[in-house]
């Protein structure tokens, strides 16, 4: 058994922090584990990439197209850049969230109006879970807790990952006067 997620999104949403979420979480529950992130443009605002696999054997850190269990967006338009990555019976978790790319912004292109109409022509609805996790975020207390509502919206997807793992790997990666509102945003997420 080997789960692969492909986490996708633009610099500075806390792709990467996710991903060394996932990764201490699946490590602490006893799996190998393998990450690799693509940083682009992410100081520009541009694409973000990261990968986690884990599993009792895991060769390489690479998802290819396809084989993606999780496909997590932290943006609509990066999920649409990335879908060919999600296998046929993947879960696709968007954040209904725009940001514009800097060729919309500098009125060369127009953001695409039907995201939702394309992503729901190449994934099966009942495999889309679109939530408004800064939304959430800011409920449970702080916006920058985005990434971790959407790690809470993919835990129930990845079961072999405990509870305290997530929560262990949580306290982890975030500095300790934030543990609690990612703890929070992390359970919320858990309910979208």
């Amino acid at each position: 058994m080997v789960k692969s997620i492909q986490i996708a999104g633009v610099g500075g949403q806390g792709i990467l922090v996710a991903a060394d979420i996932i990764a201490l979480a699946a490590m602490q529950s006893g799996f190998d584990v393998k990450k690799s992130e693509i940083h682009g443009m992410s100081q520009r605002g541009g694409s973000v990439l990261s990968a986690v696999k884990f599993g009792d054997n895991v060769a390489s850190p690479v998802v290819t197209a396809g084989e993606a269990d999780v496909l997590l967006a932290f943006e609509k338009l990066e999920a649409l850049r990335q879908v060919h990555y999600l296998s046929d019976e993947g879960l696709l978790v968007v954040n209904d969230l725009q940001i514009d790319p800097l060729s919309v912004v500098a009125g060369n292109m127009e953001y695409p109006g039907d995201i939702n109409m394309q992503l729901e022509k190449m994934v099966k609805t009942e495999n889309i879970l679109m939530i408004n996790a800064n939304q959430i975020a800011a409920k449970a207390g702080n916006l920058r807790t985005m990434n971790v509502v959407l790690l809470g919206a993919i835990s129930h997807k990845l079961p072999e990952i405990n509870e305290s793992s997530w929560k262990q790997a949580i306290a982890q990666r975030v500095p300790s006067k934030y543990t609690e509102v990612n703890y929070k945003a992390f359970d919320m997420g858990k309910k979208s």
